[in-house]
């Protein structure tokens, strides 16, 4: 067993989910085009992605320094030439230093960060993306008339312990600011571990 001594962190959420969601992407994305990820985090999901579909260009980023060493440091692992070296942007902050992508990817991020997150990824996706494009979420979320899985509840607790931001969202108060950016949700998947892929589309 090799120790890793360099820069990459390691998610064990993303080895219980990352093959779920890749089967969604296959299905979603198209053969050629810019995939911009917001909030990439330790980076093992995009270089994961990247390696399965190499025709796509990656587009990491994450606010944080350490998280941006650990992508940085995966892709280089991973000797990836279909990732491009990871962004500084912080989903609040409008204009993003990105001029168009094809697809925008958020994995965990719309509950582990600010209200005000979210809302500047769907104006920000309905800025870069094209007719068509695709906004794919992927989380736990709160819906209309479904009871939260105790697993969820306390998940969402925990959450709000550590930041009063945080949170597990309301899928109909994202489905409203949405449509105010000029979005709309296309499909609502269930995925595993009370998990939601949720499919928005410019």
């Amino acid at each position: 067993m090799t120790h890793q001594t360099d820069a990459r962190r390691s998610s064990p959420a993303v080895f219980r989910n990352r093959e779920p969601i890749l089967d969604i992407l296959r299905n979603l994305l198209q053969p050629q085009g810019v995939i911009l990820e917001v909030a990439s985090g330790s980076g093992e999901h995009i270089n994961y992605f990247a390696g399965r579909l190499p025709s796509l260009d990656w587009q990491p980023s994450d606010p944080s320094p350490a998280a941006r060493a650990s992508i940085a440091a995966w892709t280089a692992a991973d000797r990836l030439t279909n990732v491009r070296p990871p962004l500084d942007l912080d989903a609040t902050a409008l204009p993003w230093p990105v001029s168009a992508a094809d697809a925008i990817l958020a994995i965990n991020m719309v509950h582990i960060s600010p209200w005000a997150a979210t809302q500047g990824l769907l104006r920000e996706a309905a800025r870069l993306l094209p007719p068509g494009g695709l906004l794919y979420l992927y989380g736990p979320f709160i819906e209309a008339g479904i009871p939260l899985a105790p697993s969820n509840a306390a998940f969402d607790a925990d959450l709000r312990d550590r930041n009063v931001a945080w949170g597990l969202r309301d899928l109909a108060a994202v489905e409203a600011e949405a449509a105010e950016a000029g979005l709309k949700i296309d499909e609502v998947m269930p995925m595993p571990a009370n998990n939601l892929s949720v499919i928005v589309r410019r």
